[in-house]
C-alpha cells in the first residue's frame, strides 16, 4: 500500500514541476519577459530536471516490473489524472483570466473513467 501512496505522491510533485516548466513562463510573464527565449528555455529545462527527479522514482516504485502495484497502462493513466489535477489547481491559482468550464470538468471525468476501466480486470 505504501508503494501506491509513494508513487502518487511523487507523481504529484513531479507534475507540479512539469506544470511550472511548461506553463510557468506564461504565468510569470511579467518576471520573465526581460529574458530572451533561450534563457527562458534553459530555466524551464532546469525545472524539468526536477520533474524527472521525481517522475523516474515514481515510475520505478509504482511499476509492477519493479515489484510495484501498477501496470504500465495504469501508471500512465494515473499520471494523466494527476497531471490534469495539478494543472487545474495551477490554472485556478495562477491564471485567473482562464475560467474553469463544464467541458473541462467533463473531460476530467472522462479521464477518471479511464482509470476505472484500466483497473478492471
Amino acid at each position: 500500500m505504501w508503494k501506491s501512496f509513494a508513487t502518487i505522491g511523487l507523481l504529484v510533485i513531479s507534475n507540479s514541476f512539469m506544470t511550472l516548466a511548461w506553463y510557468g513562463q506564461i504565468a510569470f510573464r511579467s518576471r520573465l519577459e526581460r529574458f530572451s527565449l533561450a534563457i527562458v528555455v534553459l530555466i524551464s529545462w532546469c525545472v524539468a530536471l526536477a520533474e524527472y527527479s521525481f517522475m523516474v522514482p515514481a515510475n520505478r516504485i509504482g511499476s509492477a516490473e519493479f515489484g510495484g502495484p501498477f501496470s504500465l497502462w495504469q501508471l500512465k493513466v494515473i499520471q494523466e489524472v494527476v497531471s490534469l489535477t495539478v494543472f487545474t489547481l495551477f490554472m485556478l491559482i495562477c491564471m485567473r483570466n482562464e475560467a474553469l468550464r463544464w467541458n473541462h470538468i467533463a473531460g476530467f471525468c472522462c479521464l477518471v473513467l479511464a482509470v476505472y476501466f484500466l483497473f478492471r480486470h
